[in-house]
């Protein structure tokens, strides 16, 4: 019989309550189809702590009374961004690190980790939210903000609260395979389609609606249809106005370039596309990166991963008709 495998939640007054329950939830329905996970909580004091929603949470006991777990999962909270980490949470993780397989965050849970001096040299990725304040806290840590989770070694970090369902699935899948990850996203009725490198929102929904009709229009043109060859003097040309004057209007209203622009829309295209089961070079045209080359170097600058690389590693978790086989992460 297939030993259990221990997983354990590090909570904190505060905590958000879906970052312990939905991965929680996903790790206890795949129990019913034959998985052998346990749940435990521990909070750093041995305490009770309070969680987001007001709800009382009892744990198990302190962090450091755990002796060994298979992983760690340490939620996000408000307070993490807010304030200083606190001594003692920083303190149980490290010490609960060494004692696991694989140490997860949830959203801003990397800044617990962060925090903890664990994440320094890594690939990392938090709430897209507080993504730059991570980089600027802890600039040791190469942050990816356009991420829904990402593996570095034994650490795995996660994007925003619904992403941490995302990323429980990809770890089941990893330890049971496909098949049965398919099974508890069905049951939970959540998709099994959201890879790790899948962008946390798609570019024009990053951004706020341009305020100026001419630039809204510009903006909705390149998300319709990437693969024509946008450049800064057609944008500007089809609104009237000058390259230089286009780039203030992007600027002032998005917080970003034309240029910028039209590769992180082309990307999330691209992306889609990988993942519906498009081959690199037909995905390049079709985005209109123009080759492949250039579309990898858009993916190794943005994803730091080869666009050949980002199809095997999430290819059982597009939710296509593959086998059974444990998924390939980071």
């Amino acid at each position: 019989m297939e030993p259990r495998r221990h997983i354990v939640f590090v909570v904190f007054d505060g905590i958000k309550m879906l970052d312990v329950a939905g991965p929680a939830e996903v790790f206890a329905e795949a129990n019913l189809f034959g998985a052998h996970y346990t749940l435990g909580y521990a909070s750093p004091s041995g305490e009770a702590v309070v969680t987001s929603v007001g709800l009382r949470l009892p744990v198990d006991g302190a962090a450091a009374d755990v002796a060994e777990a298979d992983t760690v999962v340490v939620p996000g909270g408000d307070a993490l961004v807010a304030q200083p980490v606190p001594a003692e949470l920083t303190e149980a993780i490290r010490l609960l690190h060494p004692r696991a397989r694989r140490l997860v965050s949830i959203c801003t849970g990397s800044f617990a980790l962060a925090g903890a001096g664990l994440l320094d040299g890594r690939r990392a990725t938090t709430h897209w939210q507080h993504a730059p304040l991570l980089a600027r806290a802890h600039p040791d840590v190469r942050v990816q903000p356009d991420a829904l989770f990402v593996e570095d070694g034994d650490i795995v970090t996660s994007a925003g609260v619904s992403a941490g369902i995302d990323l429980a699935l990809a770890l089941v899948e990893r330890d049971h395979g496909a098949g049965l990850a398919r099974r508890v996203a069905r049951n939970l009725v959540v998709f099994m389609q959201r890879p790790g490198g899948q962008s946390q929102f798609s570019a024009p929904l990053e951004v706020r609606p341009p305020r100026t009709p001419a630039l809204r229009s510009v903006v909705d043109l390149v998300a319709a249809q990437p693969g024509l060859p946008h450049t800064a003097d057609s944008l500007a040309a089809r609104i009237g106005v000058s390259p230089r004057h286009l780039a203030r209007m992007f600027t002032a209203e998005l917080g970003t370039t034309p240029a910028k622009f039209v590769e992180q829309v082309r990307l999330d295209h691209a992306k889609a596309l990988l993942d519906s089961g498009c081959g690199v070079a037909e995905a390049a045209r079709a985005a209109g990166f123009g080759s492949s080359e250039t579309m990898r170097r858009a993916f190794v600058a943005r994803l730091g991963v080869s666009p050949s690389g980002y199809r095997a590693r999430f290819a059982t978790t597009r939710g296509g008709g593959g086998g059974d086989a444990a998924a390939q992460a980071r």
